[in-house]
């Protein structure tokens, strides 16, 4: 048997059990300790260590319990074998993806219109829900639970959207997901392949790779303010529509009532048409009054609306919501039903808490006052440019899209400031046939006939100046600022 003397009062601060676990780990693992030896007994070390019997016990029933040990009756504990034993070593391998992550990390400035405030991350009602939720030893919350997600949540998402969005649902028109792409995999499995949907351009990116990489035949037509043309829609002949009539991403334009109705009429014509409503960014508006969902005012059950939680708390949060009509959560039910869902079922009750608690009310109305300042704050340094063309999609979202005076090219211009540690985008990287990918091209003519995103902003005429994405979402007045002086020196040449 042999001697273990261990100092427990020096190194990280840890549980006296952990320390001792930890150092006769490594002693076996580093083969101080051979196999086959025999440790001294629990009275024996609590004696030589001056500490309780119980902490060396356990101590010993982790190394037990992880194989690096074995008790054999009335004999004592014995060093296992841990040849075996799988153990995670650390691997050092910078590839290409990570040593671009950390170009973007670089950047003191980041314009992104993806960004937010996580610096106003309720993180103290959060942990506080979270600590409360796991209090009870609640079993059930380690099962899968339901698969279109679990009923309170979905009872708490639904009375929102009621109050927030106009939205006419019941929780079990309600369908979970992590993030909007799953729900949009999952509603292509509902709808069956080989579908034309039609895509404003420029375009939301995710959604359009999604349902490029699904299989389904993807057109597209210029964004336009006045929303789609209900005659474009119908040379082009469809059996899906996916729009943003609130916010539309990312140029912002706003759909009018009467667009609006028109493409209802439309798809109220036959049964295999649909119009899917991603309500992007319709949380913040910062003048007027909230505009309405295209779901409110649907009466023939023809609109399928998408959500997410991840502008409004947390991109990492990953909770996403589909609301559907009836006869398609039927369709669900018959042949994606057996799904399990796919975002954790805890994180469902914490949001739930969140939400039923008045949380998310008051985290709401905090973060709009923050963007509408910084929202405010950067019209207002852009009025004082002279580079500045014209300003468009302000008054709601997250970003601006800002017309620059330059002889640069747009690639041009993000690059040379980005050089200078800004990022920003602009608005070609959102032009939908720009992100093609090898499932795209393989679908051939489905482009044919559709305009750019610079017939869509200049009316048809060649545009020759860059249009940048500003987003201020992540950004204080102090950055915004430093930001804006970098723009200022690319644009006059310095």
């Amino acid at each position: 048997m042999i001697e273990i003397m261990i100092d427990l009062q020096g190194g990280a601060k840890a549980p006296l059990y952990e320390k001792i676990y930890e150092y006769i780990k490594n002693e076996i693992v580093e083969g101080r300790i051979s196999t086959g030896e025999k440790l001294p007994s629990t009275r024996l070390l609590a004696g030589n260590l001056a500490v309780s019997r119980s902490t060396v016990e356990m101590a010993y029933d982790q190394l037990l319990a992880e194989g690096y040990i074995e008790a054999k009756p009335c004999r004592g504990f014995f060093v296992c074998d841990v040849a075996q034993l799988y153990r995670l070593k650390p691997v050092h391998i910078k590839s290409r993806a990570s040593e671009e992550r950390c170009r973007e990390e670089a950047c003191e400035v980041d314009f992104s219109p993806y960004a937010i405030d996580t610096r106003s991350f309720p993180y103290n009602i959060w942990r506080k829900i979270s600590r409360n939720v796991l209090m009870d030893d609640n079993e059930e919350l380690l099962f899968a639970g339901d698969g279109q997600g679990e009923y309170g949540l979905r009872r708490e998402i639904a009375d929102y959207l009621h109050q927030a969005r106009g939205v006419n649902c019941n929780p079990s028109d309600v369908i979970l997901g992590a993030g909007n792409e799953y729900l949009e995999i999952l509603l292509t499995q509902m709808l069956g392949k080989k579908r034309t949907i039609l895509m404003e351009n420029p375009g939301y990116p995710q959604a359009y790779r999604t349902f490029c990489n699904m299989g389904y035949r993807v057109k597209t037509v210029a964004a336009a303010e006045q929303g789609l043309n209900v005659k474009t829609v119908r040379d082009i002949a469809p059996e899906l529509v996916y729009i943003m009539p609130s916010h539309q991403f990312p140029i912002g334009s706003i759909m009018p009532l009467k667009a609006r109705l028109e493409l209802l009429a439309w798809a109220a014509e036959k049964e295999e048409r649909y119009l899917i409503e991603d309500d992007h960014d319709s949380e913040y508006r910062y003048r007027g009054k909230p505009i309405p969902s295209l779901q409110s005012v649907d009466a023939q059950g023809k609109v399928i609306y998408l959500g997410t939680f991840s502008k409004s708390i947390a991109p990492s949060l990953r909770i996403s919501y589909m609301v559907m009509p009836p006869q398609l959560v039927r369709c669900y039910r018959e042949n994606c039903g057996f799904y399990s869902t796919t975002v954790p079922r805890m994180q469902q009750e914490i949001l739930k808490e969140f939400i039923r608690n008045g949380h998310f009310e008051r985290h709401l109305n905090k973060m709009r006052g923050i963007y509408r300042s910084r929202h405010d704050f950067l019209l207002g340094e852009l009025k004082k440019r002279s580079w500045v063309r014209k300003v468009s999609g302000d008054h709601a979202g997250l970003h601006v899209l800002v017309e620059v005076d330059t002889p640069l090219t747009e690639e041009e211009f993000c690059q040379n400031v980005r050089k200078r540690g800004v990022a920003v985008s602009g608005l070609k990287e959102y032009e939908l046939e720009r992100v093609q990918t090898g499932t795209e091209a393989a679908l051939g003519s489905a482009y044919a006939g559709s305009k750019t995103a610079a017939d869509s902003i200049c009316g048809g005429k060649e545009r020759s100046f860059p249009t940048l994405l500003l987003g201020y979402g992540k950004l204080n007045e102090r950055e915004i600022e430093k930001g804006l002086r970098v723009l200022d020196a690319v644009c006059e040449g310095r």
